[in-house]
């Protein structure tokens, strides 16, 4: 049914929850996987008022500092698959809002059902679900099954 299937996560627990679901069902469907991970745009201002340079973001040192941080997601994630006899690879998009780079991620691999969670890290800022999870729903082409 599902040949392709994008598990996006950012590494909390319920993004966690939405990984083992999007897992077992690739699993059972004998699907491969991407787990996919999105830094979003530096926040300038915020990072200012702490006294950081308006350039970091073009530093080496930026750009190392998100990679740690989304292979600390990613790793495990991909350990996960990897005990589930799942075949995945794992993505990291870099300065995108999380919708922009699992809808742009789905569409350059060619996933073909999109597993994600209600909320992330940003929190809920609808009622239901997280803003950037109606986002995708709203622009993906593919299927997406959001996990609560």
């Amino acid at each position: 049914m599902y040949k392709r299937i994008l598990i996006a996560t950012d590494g909390s627990e319920l993004a966690n929850k939405g990984l083992q679901q999007g897992l077992a069902l690739a699993a059972a469907l004998g699907s491969k996987v991407d787990i996919l991970t999105v830094s979003e745009p530096w926040a300038m201002g915020m990072y200012d008022a702490m006294g950081w340079s308006v350039g970091y973001q073009a530093t080496p040192e930026y750009k190392k500092e998100r990679e740690e941080a989304a292979q600390a997601v990613l790793k495990p994630a991909l350990e996960q698959a990897q005990a589930a006899g799942v075949s995945a690879e794992t993505v990291h998009v870099l300065d995108r809002y999380a919708a922009d780079g699992i809808i742009d991620t789905a569409t350059e691999r060619g996933n073909d059902l999109i597993v994600m969670t209600s909320h992330g890290r940003r929190g809920v800022s609808r009622v239901l679900l997280g803003s950037q999870t109606a986002e995708v729903l709203t622009r993906s082409t593919a299927p997406v099954l959001v996990i609560r």
